[in-house]
């Protein structure tokens, strides 16, 4: 039986522990608040009391954490743990710049580093349906953990790839939730029903599963997160940096991140990322100046 260190067990950790612990994998898990990963216990995991106890003896590690600075926290406080040859799955999203600095970590300690954020939310993590961005070397000990969590896996190149291309389907996910947010804001401010702009949309080109749940979730108010305004931002900041490193305009991405920034100053930052909604209700510069 492999065993799996899972470090940073939030909404998305949590549950990929779970469905580790349920394919019957050893889990041993660490989060900084303690009392997040305890539940875990009832699931068979180990709850570790610091990142070196959870990732010594561990197979793979996987890293699940806020951002690069967390992850690279955690690993240097897990380092008296770690031994030469194991694989480090880093599945945060962390940006290009932060990979590059989680590699020569990994290379420095002798670990086998595979860049693997995954793409899905709440739902599909607790599903077990994520879909698994991964780049560096296939080490096939990823293979029942990857499998555990994802409905599938694309190996895409050298580390740093899946990074990237996790930055541009994120982005996209970001966009589609800004819109729709601003959009249902814009009716209500007109005076119109957000739920007639629903009954127009509802079964026409332009509707999703994904755009009837955000509906949804302003509509009723249900604003419990798949994906949080916090974490949103974070990553319109990550985009809009690896953007201007290759030249490229990434406007949406930009306006995004503004709307998150006064949802969060409105106090939605731990509500889902459609509480940007909000943001359409709070005075903009151009309004102020």
């Amino acid at each position: 039986m492999a065993t799996v260190a899972l470090l940073g067990t939030g909404i998305m950790g949590a549950a990929m522990a779970r469905n580790l612990a349920k394919a019957g994998l050893e889990v041993r898990v660490w989060n900084r608040t303690e009392e997040k990963a305890l539940p875990l216990r009832s699931d068979g995991a180990f709850v570790a009391s610091d990142p070196a106890e959870a990732v010594s003896g561990a197979d793979v590690v996987i890293t699940m954490l806020t951002d690069g600075d967390a992850v690279g926290e955690a690993m240097a406080a897990a380092a008296p743990g770690l031994r030469a040859g194991q694989v480090w799955a880093q599945m945060s999203t962390v940006g290009v710049a932060a990979i590059e600095r989680l590699d020569a970590f990994a290379r420095s300690h002798g670990l086998v580093f595979v860049d693997a954020p995954v793409q899905g939310t709440r739902q599909p993590a607790e599903a077990g349906t994520l879909v698994v961005l991964a780049a560096g070397p296939a080490d096939e000990r990823l293979t029942p953990v990857f499998s555990a969590i994802g409905s599938k896996t694309l190996w895409v190149g050298e580390v740093g790839a899946a990074t990237r291309l996790k930055l541009t389907t994120v982005g996209f996910g970001i966009a589609l939730t800004s819109v729709l947010a601003e959009a249902l804001a814009l009716a209500e401010g007109l005076g119109v029903d957000p739920a007639l702009f629903g009954q127009v949309i509802t079964g026409g080109p332009m509707d999703s599963p994904y755009l009837q749940a955000k509906m949804k979730a302003v509509i009723s108010g249900d604003y419990s997160p798949s994906f949080t305004v916090r974490n949103a931002e974070k990553d319109t900041r990550l985009i809009a940096e690896a953007a201007a490193t290759a030249g490229i305009a990434v406007d949406l991405a930009e306006a995004a991140g503004e709307r998150f920034r006064r949802a969060e100053a409105q106090g939605h930052g731990d509500d889902d990322m459609v509480a940007g909604y909000f943001a359409g209700f709070a005075a903009s510069p151009a309004a102020s100046a």
